[in-house]
């Protein structure tokens, strides 16, 4: 398995950890790296990627209602809410990485962590926010 996506899956661990128990969340990610050990590169994209997320969750959940049909963030599974939530914000925020291996990335996880019909709904919402996405840059004003 990839060092990314090792960081990936750790974050899907913690954001389900904290979301499930809510506390001090210094002190559960303090815990959470005793008991889920790994090479300091990974952390270190975890943590990034975790921040990431926290900060830009207005705008995200905002995105995430916009695509889920008849789905509310409620009502979606806490590892499906915690992935898309994850890869939206990969999509928004970091375009080193190409759109297509961040929802690949995401539906793999989804097989892995999710229910049988994860990886489907899951595809479906980011596919939906890709091509959003994808037409808004489109559409952007050459800067010159």
């Amino acid at each position: 398995m990839g060092k990314r996506r090792s960081s990936r899956e750790l974050v899907i661990k913690f954001l389900y950890l904290i979301e499930m128990n809510p506390g001090d969340t210094e002190e559960q990610l303090a815990q959470f790296w005793e008991s889920n050990p790994c090479q300091e590169e990974i952390q270190n994209f975890t943590v990034a990627l975790l921040a990431k997320i926290h900060e830009g969750q207005p705008a995200i959940d905002n995105l995430l209602r916009k695509f889920s049909e008849n789905w509310t963030l409620d009502r979606m599974t806490v590892i499906d809410r915690n992935l898309l939530r994850m890869a939206v914000c990969e999509l928004m925020y970091d375009k080193s990485i190409p759109p297509k291996v961040v929802i690949d990335e995401a539906v793999e996880i989804a097989k892995k962590y999710g229910s049988g019909e994860s990886p489907n709904f899951i595809n479906g919402i980011l596919d939906r926010v890709m091509k959003e996405m994808e037409g808004a840059r489109a559409v952007e004003p050459t800067k010159h």
